[in-house]
């Protein structure tokens, strides 16, 4: 038997994160499901579903990453996963879109909202500020299945959306 878990750690971002949290985990017995790693600034997120041992407690695993020493003044946390750890189909990328350009106020919330009005749903979403010569660029990559069906016409909605705010706008099926 096992006891599946979610752990979050928030940390100052810094070289081997993840190698030493994973082989933390590989020690306690834990088996990965679905895990992200994410630069925020100069912090770094690490988020994984875990499927660990009956005999392996929340404190066991607060306590062995605490030792860590490149997570010092991390924020850790272990918290029961109850949902499934296997995605639906909508949890599958069908698609990789990027848009690129000057900062424009509610870029996300108006792309977002063309991916609702095809039933497409947000698989993964990265979006960062990156200075250049030009100015500041801000990249967003989405990461989507969007209904088969709908694919063309919600491609050319985001693609025309970004154009409108003089962004570019590529995509890719996966």
């Amino acid at each position: 038997m096992l006891n599946t878990v979610l752990i979050s750690v928030f940390a100052p971002d810094r070289t081997g994160l993840v190698a030493t949290i994973t082989a933390t985990l590989f020690d306690l017995g834990a088996n990965l499901a679905s895990t992200n790693f994410n630069v925020l600034g100069n912090a770094a997120e690490f988020t994984a579903i875990a499927e660990i041992p009956l005999d392996v407690s929340f404190d066991d695993i607060q306590n062995d990453l605490n030792q860590i020493e490149l997570l010092e003044n991390a924020k850790i946390t272990i918290s029961p996963f109850d949902m499934k750890t296997t995605t639906d189909p909508t949890g599958q990328v069908t698609h990789k879109i990027a848009v690129s350009g000057g900062d424009r106020p509610g870029l996300i919330a108006r792309l977002c909202e063309v991916f609702v009005q095809f039933k497409a749903n947000i698989v993964r979403m990265n979006a960062e500020r990156v200075p250049s010569i030009a100015g500041d660029q801000y990249i967003v990559s989405f990461f989507v299945w969007i209904p088969e069906d709908t694919a063309q016409t919600c491609l050319a909605t985001i693609s025309n959306t970004a154009g409108g705010l003089n962004l570019s706008c590529t995509w890719e099926n996966i």
